[in-house]
């Protein structure tokens, strides 16, 4: 039996694609750079919390199926604390099993067939299989460099007009660029009293380095026209146990909320615990979180400069955004890398167009790995005519 026609219509997914695969490389050690993972280990309080929890009898059952109070309650006092933003537990807060989830499966709660979702360009790769998971219609969303933010006057106002959806993800994945305040109160003013919602996937919250990073709930209006999806894999360094949460706009959480009670049957209990342990008593690193990948990115990034090699600064996440040199695009570069110099980067084209002359490198790697990383690519100088 052949897979139908609206999944085989959507690309492969990029890092479920490449994650694990077999990898040729040069004749140097390996060095990957490729996946976004955060390198640390999960806090030692949270395992052991974890741990505890898993003698717990209600864990051993079936659990309600929107989460326990004392879960949603974690992720009220945590906004509030962080960010000054006021959460109905019941009513703005949606509890899902990896944010990626969440992310893909909102065009499918909101959007109807061919409808308009603008999708950042460049942006996250799994974006587009939501829309087309809904038969809705992705439309770019053309960020430009150096800051890539969006520019509401350069879109098309017949498409403005006809967009259900708009994808917006600050700290930025892949290049790394962030939103002020201001920008978010710009989309919130734009948007409000139309027909348009926003998702914020603030995935990479933890990581501002010139400044904390702003929720778009914190802007006035911000819960009319949108939702945010919040991630503790990156921040708590718990990419494996798959939590996060969406919280804002109360329809867009209910339709979540009803999707998820027939395509999930409630989160298990000790994990839940977990994420609410994390979420009450490791506010302090989530700040060593930041301060570790900033010192990374400060020394990457200068090894870089020193040899003139072109790329976006880095004001937030994990990652930096390298320029392609003359002659190269992003696939054939990564080839380059790795036949060469046995790095493994992500090519920019599966984050969209904008990412044809670009790789993106993580920085969630052991300090020395990463300097060895730099002075590798710090040869390269002479290909960009240096």
């Amino acid at each position: 039996m052949k897979m139908s026609e609206r999944l085989a219509a959507i690309p492969e997914s990029y890092f479920g694609k490449t994650m694990g695969r077999k990898i040729e490389y040069g004749p140097l050690p390996l060095i990957n750079m490729a996946v976004g993972i955060p390198d640390g280990e999960t806090p030692h309080g949270i395992i052991n919390h974890f741990a505890k929890r898993l003698n717990v009898p209600e864990n051993q059952k079936y659990g309600a199926f929107h989460g326990k109070a004392s879960f949603k309650q974690a992720i009220v006092d945590f906004y509030q604390r962080h960010y000054d933003v006021e959460l109905d537990a019941e009513d703005e807060v949606c509890i899902l099993y990896g944010t990626k989830n969440g992310l893909v499966a909102l065009p499918t709660c909101l959007v109807n067939p061919g409808e308009n979702v603008l999708l950042p360009d460049p942006g996250y790769t799994d974006y587009l299989a939501g829309v087309m998971l809904a038969d809705a219609r992705p439309v770019s969303l053309n960020l430009e460099p150096p800051h890539y933010l969006p520019d509401w006057d350069k879109v098309d106002k017949n498409i403005l007009n006809n967009t259900k959806l708009v994808y917006l993800t600050y700290p930025n994945n892949p290049t790394g660029s962030t939103a002020t305040k201001a920008v978010f109160d710009e989309a919130i003013q734009r948007f409000k009293d139309t027909n348009t919602k926003i998702i914020h996937d603030f995935a990479y919250s933890a990581f501002g380095f010139d400044a904390k990073n702003p929720s778009i709930l914190s802007s006035e209006n911000g819960k009319d026209v949108a939702v945010e999806i919040f991630s503790l894999s990156k921040g708590y360094n718990m990419s494996g146990f798959r939590v996060g949460f969406a919280v804002g706009n109360r329809d867009m959480i209910q339709a979540l909320k009803k999707y998820q009670t027939h395509t999930n049957a409630g989160m298990f209990g000790a994990l839940q615990d977990a994420a609410t342990y994390a979420l009450n008593h490791y506010d302090e690193f989530l700040e060593q979180q930041n301060d570790t990948f900033k010192r990374r990115r400060d020394m990457f990034e200068r090894i870089l400069s020193e040899a003139g090699l072109p790329f976006v600064h880095s004001k937030g996440g994990i990652y930096c955004w390298l320029k392609t040199p003359p002659g190269y695009e992003s696939e054939s570069f990564e080839q380059f890398l790795l036949k060469e110099y046995s790095i493994l980067v992500a090519p920019g084209i599966p984050f969209g167009e904008n990412g044809r002359n670009y790789v993106r490198l993580s920085l969630a790697l052991p300090d020395e790995q990463l300097e060895t990383a730099a002075e590798r690519l710090a040869t390269l100088a002479n290909l960009y005519g240096k």
